[in-house]
């Protein structure tokens, strides 16, 4: 089965970020062994207002042509929805699409999401055309006000960003999937190598956003790869459904010829 966004069907589950990679051709390299077709960039690091940004937008624009790769801009450093709503209507204008992934920050020392604020500005922003991928915690109630509000693509994160410490809470996680049945569902932040990626799926998770995971490896490109099998493992383990847990052992060899007094 294919990724959708908003109607659009995509064959990778994998999103991945352009941003602290060692140079722009390892970080185009990485794109491409990872085999994602969407790709996230930041606008507010790169000073929108004055085009501060302009050759490193030109040269993902001409990545994403090249490759039939989708842009997310982002509203990453956002603190309030003020903020986030001037910066979403400057993406539509430069990028020409209406995705936007949202981000608006409510701790500069984790990098959590501000609930109301983000609340706030998906309304505006719904109710303005934006087709939105939340950035937000693993809140089932939190998860619940934002599909309700529209978002048909919501991405809790697995923990903060950054950090690598990978799914921290999946129950949480599990919880917002089993409620929330049709949404799609991406693990965004805090993924740290390609058995959390597994993990997600597994879950019944649609897909995994990520960046420093792949950009900070020592060989961002081998990890690319390793993601990309990762995330076609994932999808293969969920289709296939797996085996519940127990709590004693079970026999996995055959009873033929065993003693009856030794068969259960």
């Amino acid at each position: 089965m294919s990724l959708s966004i908003y109607g659009t069907e995509l064959d990778s589950r994998l999103l991945i970020g352009t941003a602290l990679y060692p140079s722009p051709a390892i970080m185009q390299q990485a794109v491409i062994a990872s085999g994602a077709q969407v790709m996230t960039l930041s606008l507010k690091r790169q000073a929108p207002a004055e085009q501060g940004g302009q050759m490193m937008w030109q040269y993902l624009q001409q990545l994403a042509d090249e490759h039939q790769i989708k842009l997310l801009p982002n509203t990453a450093g956002c603190k309030s929805a003020n903020e986030a709503i001037t910066l979403a209507h400057m993406s539509r204008e430069l990028f020409q699409t209406h995705w936007l992934k949202l981000e608006v920050i409510g701790d500069d020392y984790n990098l959590q999401p501000d609930p109301i604020e983000l609340l706030k500005a998906t309304k505006a922003l719904i109710d303005d055309g934006f087709q939105i991928l939340p950035y937000c915690t693993d809140d089932l109630v939190l998860c619940q006000r934002l599909y309700d509000l529209g978002c048909e693509v919501i991405m809790p994160w697995a923990s903060p960003i950054g950090t690598g410490k990978g799914l921290m809470n999946p129950y949480n996680l599990a919880t917002i999937r089993s409620r929330l049945p049709q949404a799609t569902l991406i693990v965004d932040a805090g993924i740290g190598k390609p058995s959390d990626a597994v993990q997600a799926l597994e879950l019944g998770y649609d897909g995994v956003l990520l960046n420093s995971a792949v950009a900070l490896a020592s060989d961002p490109v081998a990890m690319a790869k390793a993601f990309a099998f990762a995330m076609e493992a994932g999808q293969l383990a969920q289709q296939a459904g797996i085996m519940p847990e127990r709590q004693t052992a079970q026999p996995s060899t055959p009873t033929l010829d065993t003693p009856f007094w030794h068969q259960t």
